[in-house]
Parts: C-alpha cells; sequence; structure tokens
C-alpha cells in the first residue's frame, strides 16, 4: 500500500511539474528558468505545510507519503535546478545565475517556513 501512495502523488506531481514550466515559458518567455523555479517554489510550500502536520499529528503517515514522498518528490527537482545554474554561470549570466539560485534557496527555505506557520494555524 505504501508504495501506491507515492505512485499515486508522483502521478499529479509530474504533470503539475510539466505544466508549470510549460505555462512559465508561454507567459514569461526568456531564458530565465521560471518554471524550475515555481515547481521547486511551490514544493516547498506543500513541504513545509506536510512536515509541520505530520509532527504536529494532525497529518497521518499515508498523508505525508502521498503528498510529501509522492507529490512533492515529483513536483520538485534539485537536478533541473542544479543544470539551470550550471548552463547559466557556463554562459557567463553570472547575475543572472546567482539571482536564481538566492531566489531558489532563500525563497525555498522561507516558503517551507510559510507552510509550517499555515500548518500552524490549520492544526
Amino acid at each position: 500500500m505504501t508504495w501506491l501512495l507515492v505512485i499515486a502523488g508522483a502521478l499529479v506531481g509530474a504533470p503539475v511539474r510539466y505544466l508549470l514550466g510549460v505555462d512559465a515559458k508561454y507567459r514569461l518567455g526568456g531564458s530565465f528558468p521560471w518554471g524550475t523555479l515555481a515547481a521547486n517554489a511551490a514544493a516547498c510550500l506543500v513541504l513545509g505545510f506536510v512536515a509541520r502536520g505530520a509532527v504536529d499529528g494532525g497529518l497521518g503517515s499515508n498523508v505525508h507519503l502521498l503528498l510529501a514522498t509522492g507529490f512533492c518528490g515529483a513536483l520538485s527537482t534539485w537536478s533541473t535546478f542544479s543544470y539551470e545554474l550550471l548552463t547559466l554561470t557556463s554562459a557567463r549570466r553570472l547575475a543572472v545565475a546567482t539571482g536564481y539560485l538566492v531566489l531558489s534557496v532563500g525563497g525555498g527555505v522561507g516558503l517551507s517556513f510559510a507552510g509550517a506557520a499555515v500548518a500552524d494555524v490549520v492544526f
């Protein structure tokens, strides 16, 4: 049963990640990796909520497997973030690469705390 929950979450997370990338490219264009940034940011927000909910006892282990491991595991992507950062630095777009790094890491941590704060209110 455990692996079915992970698969079910991933079946939703992967298409959401793809659609965020397509939508960001359509709406924002350019060569900045907005889709990856949006997917990782959303995953951090959800993970902050789920982690706090699991610690506080409001969410069970099945919900954690479905959302954290399955959905967010398929939604977020460290490898693509790393690749895009490498590509930006290789192209000598250092200011853009630095902005992407700061937004991704700083924003991700901040959104994790924001998700946890929402869970504090809910649970």
